[in-house]
């Protein structure tokens, strides 16, 4: 599956009443660490049917990046059921961003 483009309009269809977990990228355009991490991101979108994948440019959705009190990017955030389940700040491998979808 591809990678979502997620806003405050489609955040609750796309993210809160999804059935499986998801991964949100909270980054902006102007990030070396957001680019770093964007094809890492991509692919797991790519090899996971298990899981939603979305992205937030926190340039462009500033009431969700509040809303989930991001201060510095790229944060990845994991949602299950609705509610965030783990949260990571920072550039990672890809395996540590599939440890944070099995937390």
């Amino acid at each position: 599956m591809s990678e979502l483009h997620i806003t405050k309009d489609n955040f609750e269809q796309l993210v809160v009443a999804s059935q499986k977990p998801v991964l949100l990228d909270f980054w902006a355009t102007w990030c070396g660490p957001c680019r770093m991490i964007a094809p890492l991101v991509a692919q797991i979108a790519e090899e996971r049917e298990d899981i939603v994948v979305g992205k937030i440019n926190v340039d462009e959705e500033m009431e969700l990046a509040a809303r989930f009190g991001i201060v510095s990017i790229p944060t990845l955030v994991v949602m299950k059921d609705g509610k965030p389940a783990a949260k990571a700040v920072g550039y990672m491998p890809k395996a540590d961003i599939e440890k944070l979808l099995d937390q």
